[in-house]
């Protein structure tokens, strides 16, 4: 299985930023998916998540912000980031969990993207 994130960089505050994250060895359109990010010396949180049937969830500081969005026609997820600021800035990671090729269920990561806010 593998995710795989695009779309990272550096942006000025109050500006937008779109994360695209392509999968493949999953079934994908089982699967739960969503965006997690990291700050420096801070845990990993939820952005926010989709579910196969579309319900979406997200994280209260970003609530308002950003929009998760889903195609299951090509097996990709994207996160629309706006009005971006300064503590937006952290690795961003997609995540995959439900039935793979190989599995039953598998909780999977991609490597991460780089979201930097400017003041």
């Amino acid at each position: 299985v593998q995710l795989v994130e695009s779309g990272g960089g550096l942006v000025q505050a109050g500006g937008s930023l779109r994360l695209s994250c392509a999968a493949s060895g999953s079934i994908f359109s089982r699967n739960v998916m969503g965006w997690y990010r990291q700050a420096p010396g801070k845990q990993r949180e939820l952005v926010a998540s989709i579910t196969s049937g579309g319900i979406t969830n997200y994280g209260d500081s970003v609530k308002g912000r950003f929009f998760i969005s889903r195609d299951n026609v090509n097996d990709a997820v994207y996160l629309q980031m706006n009005s971006l600021k300064p503590e937006d800035t952290a690795v961003y990671y997609c995540n995959g969990k439900g039935p793979t090729f190989v599995r039953d269920y598998e909780d999977y990561w991609g490597q991460g993207t780089q979201v930097t806010v400017s003041s």
